[in-house]
């Protein structure tokens, strides 16, 4: 499910608000970069100024390409058959290279339940480049090919490579060894490779997770905002393929082997090798398209170490594959698709750039360094026109995934630990090794009170300029600091995000509940129970079921649960834990336990071949005082108001 709710806005009123937001920004940075730098206050305040204008500058521009896409989507919309007279032959990737077995047994086991006309066809290969034989093991039990490889010096290209070599046939589906398929992912995208006159080579889909991420689950609002990640695979990766620029994210993705050989194979020489995978076979001629249903879910990281770990390899990886492929130049590529990297390019540079957006106002009220050479009103009729419509804009870039507000807060997080890695990536320092993304769970905490310190350095810093600015001004003299104002209360609004964000969340479950309603039988001796379950874990399950006539169904209580969903159909061993007896009928949880190994593969499917019942979209009625209120109620309570995932 793809979540986009909102109607479309009308294709005119959308060009023509576009149009004139380009435009008056457009105006904006010439002014700035033309009439406002300060070049006579001396060599440190004029280089600071020009900094601040380029940033400005790279962050519109951005914008602006983004703004193109979304007027041209709608030509670059492909629709597959709806029937095929052959169905080819597909080679099914997880890659795994030290995660645990019970994580590679859901993906596996999914893999393994993939529905397709001729079942034969579909071959499941797990590629270890740890060629563990535990995994080897765990891969003939479900009944999976192995690919063990040992001395892999080239990370997941090398793994999958290996597997390449290996097999043959004609198209290859690609899955990380947590993203867990729905069964009907391969008849949903092998389609797509045959519409006639057009020579797909990729079709990714949604990346999409189980588990809340830590902006969902750190700040509360776990029924509130959709995963962080949601934006560009359900908005920005589906803009890019007007350009023909889509990315390919490493998993959920069918992949044209012949076009993969036709590039010689998955790329060695970046960290990134599936972003630069699709330039080269968007360099060959090939289309790569993104599409907008979810049909696999994983697991979002779970520790803020691991998280800023894994953007530090995106950020160095994105610049490393533009650099290497010399994607923004290439003229074998149009230049809609260069505009797009160059796009692509720049946004990691957002974090740079939020930085000096913080430290711009701070300088100015706190050390009087003037960075802006303009009186108030020139200000006032280039910049607030130009905000004002920038701000409409981007509401209606985003089908309510994402607001600006949420933008800048997490580039506000992000930014004190990414925008050193982008510089030593532009500079030419690079990040040579591959490492993967921890995935296990966090056991603790989320974060550490450490990481909130560059973030209290400048909320601090940011409480002392207004302070010092406000001191003495009452009446006109406040109207006219009122840009400065504005811009360190906003900057003070978003490292308050950023610093409950870093005091990170105690986890408490072991296994993510997902809500599920299906028909669900709990025998507990000679008493038999219908009713439904609410929602499912690995180790867990709540239903509402009738009452029962002799209050048998008591905390401690053990008997038999038997759930199905469609053709599943799962038999558990099961101990009551809580239960509530209301006027409509019973309410109660209890820890589960597959009885037999058939068992269990149906409950893994069960809980996970199904849409996932995080939010899709951004509850529009909440506001930053609802945000942070409920976000110190819940956090000095304990948290006990919301149930946490984990």
């Amino acid at each position: 499910m793809s979540g986009r709710k909102k109607a479309p806005a009308g294709r005119g009123g959308l060009a023509a608000l576009f149009g004139l937001t380009i435009a008056s920004n457009l105006v904006y940075l010439v002014w700035r970069l033309g009439f406002t730098i300060p070049w006579d206050a001396g060599f440190g305040q004029a280089a600071a100024g020009l900094v601040l204008a380029l940033c400005e500058a790279s962050t519109t521009l951005g914008m602006c390409e983004l703004m193109i896409g979304r007027l041209r989507s709608g030509a670059a919309t492909l629709t597959p058959p709806d029937t095929l007279d052959h169905w080819p032959e597909v080679d099914v990737f997880i890659a795994t290279h030290n995660e645990p077995p019970q994580l590679l047994y859901k993906t596996i086991n999914a893999c393994m339940f993939l529905d397709y006309p001729q079942k034969e066809k579909v071959h499941v290969w797990v590629c270890d480049d740890g060629d563990r034989p535990a995994v080897a093991a765990l891969a003939k039990r479900l009944g999976a090919g192995y690919l063990g490889l040992s001395g892999n010096r080239q990370a997941k290209s090398g793994n999958y490579n290996h597997a390449l070599a290996a097999t043959r046939a004609p198209l290859v589906a690609t899955f990380d060894a947590d993203m867990i398929p729905r069964s009907s992912f391969l008849l949903k995208t092998v389609p797509y490779f045959f519409i006639p006159g057009k020579a797909v080579a990729l079709v990714q889909t949604p990346q999409s997770f189980y588990n809340n991420d830590l902006f969902q689950f750190n700040l509360y609002l776990e029924k509130d905002i959709p995963n962080e990640q949601d934006f560009f695979s359900r908005e920005i990766n589906l803009l890019r393929n007007s350009a023909n620029a889509a990315a390919y994210t490493g998993s959920n993705t069918l992949i044209l082997r012949e076009a993969l050989e036709k590039i010689g194979g998955f790329p060695c020489d970046t960290v990134t090798e599936d972003f630069e995978t699709s330039i080269l076979l968007q360099q060959a001629g090939y289309i790569t398209y993104a599409t907008d249903e979810v049909l696999a879910a994983g697991l979002s990281t779970t520790t803020v170490k691991s998280m800023i770990g894994q953007r530090v390899r995106w950020a160095r990886g994105v610049l490393q594959s533009i650099r290497n492929t010399r994607a923004v130049f290439s003229r074998r590529l149009p230049l809609a698709a260069r505009l797009t990297y160059l796009s692509a390019w720049l946004y990691w540079w957002s974090f740079f750039n939020r930085l000096v957006f913080i430290l711009a106002p701070i300088l100015f009220a706190l050390f009087d360094l003037r960075l802006v050479d303009c009186a108030f009103w020139e200000l006032a009729a280039f910049w607030l026109p130009s905000h004002l419509l920038y701000r409409l804009a981007v509401r209606r870039l985003s089908t309510n995934v994402r607001s600006m507000r949420w933008s800048q807060i997490i580039d506000t997080i992000f930014a004190p630990y990414l925008a050193w890695p982008v510089l030593a990536e532009t500079l030419g320092l690079r990040l040579q090794t591959f490492k993967v993304t921890s995935k296990k769970a966090a056991g603790g905490r989320t974060a550490s009170a450490r990481y909130l310190a560059p973030h209290g350095a400048l909320a601090l810093l940011t409480v002392a300029a207004l302070a010092r600015y406000l001191h003495g001004k009452y009446g006109l003299a406040l109207f006219y600091s009122s840009v400065i104002l504005y811009w360190l209360g906003y900057n003070l609004m978003t490292l308050c995000y950023a610093i409950l964000f870093m005091l990170g969340r105690q986890v408490h479950r072991r296994h993510d509940r997902i809500r599920a309603e299906e028909p669900a039988v709990l025998r507990l001796g000679r008493t038999r129970l219908e009713g439904r379950t609410t929602d499912v874990s690995e180790a867990g399950a709540a239903l509402w079921l009738e009452r029962p006539p002799d209050g048998g169904a008591a905390p401690g209580a053990r008997g038999l649960l038997e759930v199905r969903a469609g053709r599943y159909r799962a038999r558990l061993r099961a101990r009551v834990v809580r239960a509530e007896p209301r006027p409509d009928g019973l309410f109660l949880t209890a820890v589960v336990r597959p009885r037999t190994e058939a068992d269990r593969r149906q409950w893994m499917q069960i809980i996970h071949d199904r849409p996932h019942s995080l939010p899709t979209e951004l509850d529009p009625w909440l506001t930053v005082y609802d945000d942070v209120s409920r976000n110190l109620v819940l956090r000095f309570s304990g948290g006990k108001k919301r149930g946490g995932t984990g």
